[in-house]
């Protein structure tokens, strides 16, 4: 009698049933993993970008001209993207968040990290941080502070 080496196909049936269990499984909780690191990485540019506006108003006297020269004429700009710190998160690779200073006077400003759409975040949903240190978000990152 021949004895046969090998797997049956009801065996291999069952690997590739749990296979595909733990992919279930494993992936959603991975693409969360994913999506809270964003957020955290975020979270501590806007921290970053805070602590650059306070720098730039002890040297100055104040808030206004951290943002970069949006229309070429020479001047440092108010509001928009920051010539003072990066301008995304993370600062390198790829952009889940962009970095904006969206509203800035001689004693108050208050700053953006908007999101570029990416690890199953909303587009254009952001996190907010104030000079008073208000901190707030939209849509699904409401509660990134939390």
């Amino acid at each position: 009698m021949k004895k046969n080496n090998g797997f049956t196909l009801i065996e291999m049936m069952i690997v590739v049933a749990i296979i595909g269990i733990l992919a279930a499984i494993a992936v959603p909780s991975y693409n969360q993993y994913v999506q809270e690191s964003a957020i955290a990485d975020a979270r501590a540019s806007l921290l970053g970008l805070a602590n650059a506006m306070e720098r730039h108003r002890a040297q100055t006297g104040s808030y206004l001209g951290a943002a970069a020269d949006s229309n070429s004429d020479g001047n440092l700009d108010n509001t928009g993207v920051p010539a003072i710190f990066a301008t995304q998160s993370p600062e390198s690779g790829n952009a889940h968040f962009n970095l904006q200073i969206n509203a800035a006077n001689a004693t108050t400003y208050t700053i953006w990290a908007v999101s570029t759409g990416t690890v199953n975040i909303t587009l254009n949903d952001r996190i907010t941080l104030q000079s008073n240190g208000v901190r707030n978000g939209t849509g699904t990152l409401a509660n990134a502070w939390n």
